[in-house]
């Protein structure tokens, strides 16, 4: 089976160890603060589970998570993800990440950022817009009536091919959102965030199954922040 590593391994990242080990994958688990500071969770998760560095995750990931605060993308390490599929999960949020120009007009996204630190990697975005309890919850086996559908955007077919497959061994559907440039339709203050998974506000609420239909229609009614804010 493919080996999955993780740079980052907080409440999404965490999450997807989980997901993935149950679906018969190896996970190789890093954070910032050392591999000693995850062994409950390697214990947790059980012998598919072995923490190491980030450098050493992004090597011994065939396919690679990058789950960390936006800022602190530029310390991904980029060697060891050369040719590999990379998922961004990440979201901009100014008051924990600073402030950046070219995410507050709009001109790039965030793994678009990503990708341009990350130039031999395909970056494929997906898991930013479900809250990390509902991720878990809410997976179900292929062909089930009840099965949620996730966006992902990227430029590599066969990347978002690889990702695709990923995602029904966890236990979702894909919904192609078209090229990373178009990964903005399901940021933050969307549509298509966190709330179309679950009532209220997309954290507090109960779960409930979203189908590749639903999905779409939320992405198709996504507005630039610039014309929600008009006016």
């Amino acid at each position: 089976m493919t080996t999955l590593g993780l740079i980052g391994s907080g409440n999404i990242g965490g999450t997807l160890a989980r997901l993935a080990v149950n679906a018969g994958y190896d996970v190789v688990l890093s954070n910032s603060r050392g591999p000693e500071t995850l062994q409950d969770l390697v214990s947790e998760l059980g012998p598919r589970a072995r923490a190491a560095t980030s450098t050493e995750a992004a090597a011994a990931g065939d396919l690679v998570v990058v789950t960390v605060p936006l800022r602190a993308y530029l310390a991904v390490p980029v060697e060891p993800l050369a040719g590999k599929v990379v998922i961004d999960t990440n979201n901009y949020y100014p008051e924990r990440d600073g402030t950046i120009d070219a995410l507050e007009n709009e001109s790039t996204t965030t793994s678009e950022l990503l990708a341009a630190h990350l130039p031999t990697s395909k970056v494929v975005k997906v898991f930013n817009n479900i809250y990390f309890r509902h991720l878990l919850t809410l997976a179900r086996p292929s062909g089930a009536p009840d099965r949620s559908a996730l966006a992902i955007a990227g430029d590599d077919a066969d990347a978002k091919a690889t990702v695709t497959a990923f995602l029904d061994a966890i236990g979702y559907d894909a919904v192609d959102a078209g090229p990373l440039s178009e990964g903005w339709r399901y940021q933050r203050d969307t549509a298509a965030y966190a709330g179309l998974y679950a009532g209220g506000d997309g954290i507090t609420g109960e779960p409930h199954p979203t189908g590749p239909d639903t999905v779409r229609t939320a992405l198709a009614a996504a507005r630039r922040y610039a014309e929600t804010t008009a006016g």
